[in-house]
Formats: structure tokens, C-alpha cells, sequence
């Protein structure tokens, strides 16, 4: 199993109570810890309004810390999970991964998606199309970023998106560009362009709905005339970790006083109620989590990755998972 840890960046009410001007330095200080230690991989969402309501409380933005982590660390991949395709043109983003991949010295990876959060989009001005022109947004982009990493330039007269000749220089040090993440599991469309274009995907890590986008992937595959084995499946994970299901739930009383103040007791409360109801796999134990992961990477799964809540405030969680639950899945 190889593991990715995500920094706060605010999105999820993790930096509240942190004054903007520390928080780089939060998220900088993490970033650096990680990059020192076990973690393969940092990442970041690519959201601009907070979640579950939005707020006033601070998003920073996906690709403007893909280029600090990069000059600021020295050996952990950089990732977003995921950048949405409709925020940016595909072909300036191109450039821009090219640029970060550069920077870091080839560490860049591109997490990729079609995008959800309808309030953000219209804030934004980019209207909400269907989910199907989402992603076929997703599909013609992804064409430009595989012929701009690839070729130096990028054509396509699509739907909707055109490019004439977008030069992209130089290229990323990664030979074909950073490494591509399809993420989501929407059965008819996504993982079909994941298929076609992934090396890695990414949709939800339950062992039922594992197996079932996994097989789903590998009939894409074989359509597709692709390697569905060469293809690295991944999950996102919360995760509150403590020596007793005492000392968890006692962490979640933490996290929610905290946002109690920006979201109302009845929000906050229902902000944690997926860590207290006993779905989440990466709420418990370290004997707990690594039961639990040891069979998911039975199922298949090759890469977690985790979102800790308590990041900004509390390493304890990330320092006993290091411990005690990545060595065992290692």
C-alpha cells in the first residue's frame, strides 16, 4: 500500500481559528513534515468555498499551493484530488502543471475530475452545465493536456473546448506529463475515460462499492483495449485515529467544539456524524484501521489517501497512524 496525506487548506472548516496570515505557515509546516517522513504524497482539494456550508472561512486554492509545495519540499509528490476541469482552460492548465512539475523536479501529479459542487461553479460565474457536458468538458481536456505534455502543443477543435496550436513549453520533466488521476466513479462515462486515460484512479473505498467500480473498470478496460492491471486504484480516507475507541471519540468532541462557532451546534453536529456513526474505515483504532485495510488491499486498492481533520492542530493521529498502521499495510 503506498499512502498520500492531504494538507488543510480551509475547505473543510480545518485552518478555523488559525489567523490568515499563519496559515501558510500551517500548511508549509505539515507539508515539510510530510516530506521528511513515511508519506509518499501531499495533496490539496481544488474548491474555492467551503463545505458543508459555505462560509467566510478560508479556501485556499489548489494549483497557487501546488507551486509553494513544490519550493518548499523536496521529495513528496504533489497532488489535487481533484482539480475540476471546468475551473480552468484545459490548455492553460497544461501549462501550469507543466511549470509546478518543473519546479518540483518532476514530483507533480494531476488529479482530475468533472467537478460537483454547483454553488462554487455558479459563484464563479461558470454557470452548471449537465453532468454529461461536465464531463465531456473532462473527456476534450484531457485530450489537449496528453497532446500539450507529449508534443509541446495541443489542437482540438471540440465541443467545447478549441485550442489552435496551444504551445506548452517546455514540457514537463515527466516523461508524457504528471502522472493522471480520473477521479469519481460515475460507471458509464468516468471510468471509461479512466480507462482510456488513467494511470491511477480514485472513487470511493467501502469494500462493496471497491469491488464494484473495480470490475466496472476492467470491462472499460477490455473495451478500451487497455491494461486494467496497470492501472492503480485509490481511495480517499477520513481518518481519526487514537490507542482507544475512547480517545477517538473524545477527538471527535474536539473537532466538533471547533467549528461549532462557524456552523451552529446542529451543522457541526452533523459535520461529524459520518466519524461517529461507524462507516467511516479510517475512524478507530490502529488495530481497527489495519484489519480494515489489510482486506482492501485484498480487494485491489494500491493507494490510500488521508485526510486527517485535527492536521492543522494535532499531528498525533498522523504520528500513530505512522507508527502503527503503515508499517503493517506496507
Amino acid at each position: 500500500m503506498r499512502f498520500g496525506l492531504f494538507v488543510p487548506q480551509g475547505w473543510r472548516h480545518d485552518l478555523v481559528g488559525i489567523e490568515p496570515a499563519d496559515q501558510w505557515r500551517a500548511m508549509s509546516d505539515l507539508a515539510v513534515y510530510a516530506d521528511q517522513g513515511q508519506w509518499e504524497s501531499i495533496w490539496v482539494y481544488d474548491h474555492f468555498h467551503t463545505v458543508p456550508v459555505a462560509t467566510e472561512e478560508a479556501t485556499h486554492e489548489a494549483w497557487t499551493l501546488m507551486a509553494a509545495f513544490a519550493a518548499s519540499t523536496s521529495r513528496v509528490r504533489l497532488g489535487q484530488m481533484c482539480t475540476c476541469m471546468g475551473y480552468r482552460n484545459p490548455a492553460y492548465l497544461a501549462k501550469v502543471a507543466a511549470t509546478v512539475d518543473i519546479i518540483s523536479g518532476g514530483r507533480a501529479e494531476m488529479g482530475i475530475g468533472a467537478g460537483w459542487y454547483e454553488h462554487e461553479w455558479k459563484a464563479y460565474g461558470y454557470g452548471f452545465p449537465t453532468a454529461g457536458k461536465r464531463l465531456a468538458r473532462l473527456r476534450e481536456g484531457l485530450e489537449i493536456m496528453r497532446q500539450a505534455w507529449t508534443t509541446g502543443t495541443a489542437t482540438l477543435d471540440g465541443e467545447h473546448y478549441q485550442v489552435d496550436g496551444a504551445i506548452v513549453r517546455p514540457l514537463p520533466l515527466q516523461q508524457g506529463g504528471p502522472p493522471m488521476w480520473v477521479a469519481g466513479g460515475g460507471e458509464k462515462v468516468t471510468l471509461r475515460i479512466a480507462a482510456e486515460y488513467a494511470k491511477y484512479t480514485n472513487f470511493a473505498g467501502d469494500p462493496e462499492t471497491f469491488d464494484a467500480k473495480s470490475e466496472l473498470l476492467r470491462q472499460h478496460c477490455a473495451d478500451a483495449g487497455t491494461d486494467f492491471d496497470a492501472i492503480i486504484r485509490s481511495a480517499n480516507y477520513n481518518t481519526i485515529i487514537a490507542a482507544t475507541e475512547a480517545e477517538v471519540s473524545a477527538k471527535i468532541d474536539v473537532i466538533e467544539a471547533r467549528v461549532i462557532p462557524y456552523l451552529g451546534e446542529a451543522e457541526a453536529a452533523e459535520f461529524v456524524a459520518d466519524y461517529r456513526s461507524g462507516n467511516e474505515l479510517g475512524v478507530g483504532t490502529p488495530e481497527q484501521l489495519v484489519e480494515r485495510f489489510t482486506d482492501m488491499a485484498a480487494r485491489g486498492m494500491g493507494y490510500q489517501i488521508h485526510y486527517f481533520p485535527e492536521a492543522a492542530y494535532d499531528r498525533s493521529g498522523i504520528e500513530l497512524f505512522e507508527r502503527e498502521v503503515m508499517p503493517a499495510l506496507a
